[in-house]
Parts: C-alpha cells; sequence; structure tokens
C-alpha cells in the first residue's frame, strides 16, 4: 500500500510538472505573439474593415445558426469548454472521424484574429490565452460578430457581410433561414461547403445545421423539413 500511495505521489508530482511546462510554453507562445502585434490592435482591425457587421445587424436566424452548429453552449461557459472537449472526443471516437474539433466560438477567434490557420500544438496551447484575453476584454456579443467577420466563407468571401451579398445579393439581417443556415455551416470546412463548390455536400452541411437548430430549440421540425 504504501509503495501504491508513493507511486501515486510520483505520477501526481509529474502531471504538475507537465502542466506547469504547457502552461509556461503556451503563455510564451502567445505573449511573443502579442509582442508583433497587440490584441486590441488585431481587433481593430477587424472592426475597421469596411462593411464589419456588428452583432445586432445580424438577422436572428443566422445568429442562432451559428451557435447552433458551432458552440451551442456559447453563453454558458468560459472560454473553453471542457464539456464541449469531451463530447467532441467522445462523438470522433464512436464515428471513427475527426468531424468536431470541441473548439469554443471564442477558440476559433483567437485562431483567425490572433494567430494563423497552421495546426500547430503551439498554437492550440497559444489560443487558449488568446481566448482568456478575448473575453476578459470583450463581450461575448462582440466576440461573436468578430467571429463572423473574420471567418472564410469560400469564394473568396471574407467575413459575413461579403458572403450574404455575394452569395445572396442582401445585407446580413435579411437572411431568411435557409440562407441563414447554409452560410453558418460554410467556415468548418470553406473548399468543401461553399455552396459554389459543391452544392450536395452543401446541402448535406446545411441539413445537419438545420437539425442542431431543432435539436437546441431555436426552430421546430416543421420548419427544418420546410427548407428543400
Amino acid at each position: 500500500m504504501k509503495l501504491f500511495k508513493k507511486i501515486l505521489i510520483i505520477f501526481f508530482i509529474l502531471f504538475v510538472i507537465a502542466l506547469s511546462l504547457v502552461f509556461i510554453i503556451g503563455f510564451s507562445y502567445y505573449s511573443n505573439t502579442l509582442k508583433e502585434k497587440p490584441l486590441i490592435t488585431r481587433v481593430e482591425e477587424v472592426t475597421s474593415k469596411e462593411h464589419f457587421t456588428s452583432f445586432k445587424q445580424l438577422s436572428d436566424d443566422y445568429i442562432h445558426a451559428v451557435i447552433a452548429v458551432e458552440d451551442h453552449r456559447y453563453y454558458n461557459h468560459g472560454p473553453i469548454d471542457p464539456i464541449g472537449i469531451a463530447r467532441a472526443f467522445y462523438t470522433n471516437i464512436r464515428d471513427g472521424q475527426f468531424d468536431e474539433g470541441g473548439s469554443t466560438i471564442t477558440q476559433q477567434v483567437a485562431k483567425n484574429v490572433v494567430f494563423n490557420q497552421d495546426r500547430t500544438l503551439l498554437r492550440k496551447l497559444g489560443e487558449i490565452f488568446a481566448a482568456y484575453d478575448l473575453e476578459k476584454n470583450y463581450s461575448k456579443d462582440e466576440i461573436f460578430a468578430l467571429y463572423v467577420n473574420s471567418s472564410y466563407f469560400g469564394d473568396g468571401y471574407y467575413g459575413i457581410y461579403d458572403a450574404s451579398m455575394g452569395y445572396y445579393q442582401k445585407n446580413p439581417k435579411d437572411l431568411t433561414l435557409s440562407e441563414a443556415s447554409m452560410l453558418a455551416g460554410v467556415p468548418n470546412a470553406p473548399s468543401v461547403y461553399a455552396p459554389t463548390v459543391n452544392p450536395d455536400l452543401a446541402k448535406k452541411r446545411q441539413k445537419h445545421v438545420l437539425n442542431r437548430m431543432v435539436e437546441y430549440g431555436y426552430i421546430t421540425e416543421e420548419q427544418a423539413k420546410s427548407i428543400p
């Protein structure tokens, strides 16, 4: 029994050391990134763009569609969502494919605004610290607006305004449920889900978005089925 306790203590110490190293490395990476350009400057580069669309200028259907498919607990958790990470891990193992990443909308803003798109462990660690910094300085609505204005929607459209005008020739606030659910699914994989790239896959993704909206109570099954 004494040996078992000693082993447990050793493992605990090693775990704390490893966790501390992860913290130090991630924080250092994020701090060095901010030395190149402060967070407030990076955010202002997005908000100062022509046709930046604020939260209030988005349609309710679009807001609900994005939250349902990307981060349905967005307003109920902090910068990261341990429950979402665990759920994504379970789903990916169960389905045998990596369809869910577990990143919150705030983490995706960190990726889009603070870092590049490289999928490295360093970036993922730095992303966590950036997410905490974002939520410390900006509201959930402001972060949501940063997300939809910094996302790529395929066909050369960066940001929801360009995507809405490009695909549907209308302002984001005027998007119908059908249009909103289509655009909400695109940023996950623009090269695959852009409506002009593969209409069949785009519709499949849209159905997934609609099903999530039904699941989380934003629309009824009848509304979802009414979308051709």
